[in-house]
């Protein structure tokens, strides 16, 4: 797809201001911005971006341009059956999520994963800027991930677009230090993961880092975490 990468970066530099200005005015938490650590968290968003152009060199394609391979040598289970935009969409978002939270669930699981994914549990604080802050080797492996997942799958590019989007724009949601009324928090929860609902998830006890691991909203997050806030007495 034509510009897509300019589409992301203008959505994501967007509402990453839009969070960001919106933590200023109603915190849920108040503790300083320091402006080295903010500093920092946007350094791995420099080296993760060249860990990905690097990779590039030697994976030809990467998530989005895979989808296209994908689809123009009929690779793909998509690519053999003929589905309206709307319901592969659907299917796209549902499948790349579900392959999202167990790689999540993977990464707390897997003593060698967790080794690079507590980088991103390592932030002393807790707001938009965590959710940028992420080893490169987690980057590397969760791309290689998807990649492999895309050429099983042959989603339409443009699904793989909407998918990236989203999980950008939900991670920076979730992680931002924002208050919500506990009224407005409790709908958004049933289709959106809120701030209040994945902060636990960054909590110094291993029990509760282990829980509420959805990222991205509406079909696969909040529905795993109900039922696991459930079964462990959070809901």
């Amino acid at each position: 797809m034509q510009n897509e990468a300019t589409l992301r970066l203008v959505i994501f530099i967007s509402l990453f201001v839009v969070l960001a200005a919106i933590e200023r005015v109603a915190p849920r938490r108040t503790h300083s911005y320091q402006a080295r650590r903010w500093m920092t968290n946007w350094l791995f968003v420099i080296i993760d971006t060249i860990t990905l152009r690097t990779l590039a060199i030697f994976l030809p394609f990467l998530a989005i341009l895979a989808a296209a391979d994908a689809s123009t040598r009929g690779w793909g289970l998509l690519n053999i059956v003929s589905l309206p935009g709307w319901f592969e969409l659907i299917i796209v978002v549902t499948l790349l999520d579900l392959a999202i939270w167990l790689q999540h669930v993977l990464s707390h699981k897997i003593p060698v994963l967790w080794r690079i994914h507590r980088v991103h549990h390592s932030d002393i604080e807790f707001d938009v800027t965590t959710a940028i802050r992420f080893h490169p080797a987690e980057i590397a492996l969760s791309m290689v991930f998807k990649i492999g997942l895309v050429y099983v799958l042959g989603p339409a590019a443009w699904t793989v677009v909407f998918f990236e989007i989203l999980l950008n724009a939900s991670a920076m949601f979730n992680h931002a230090n924002i208050a919500l009324p506990q009224w407005l928090d409790r709908m958004v929860r049933s289709i959106l993961v809120t701030p209040d609902m994945h902060r636990i998830h960054h909590s110094v006890h291993r029990h509760e880092h282990d829980t509420n691991f959805g990222i991205c909203p509406i079909v696969v997050g909040p529905p795993i975490w109900y039922l696991h806030s459930v079964s462990t007495g959070r809901a």
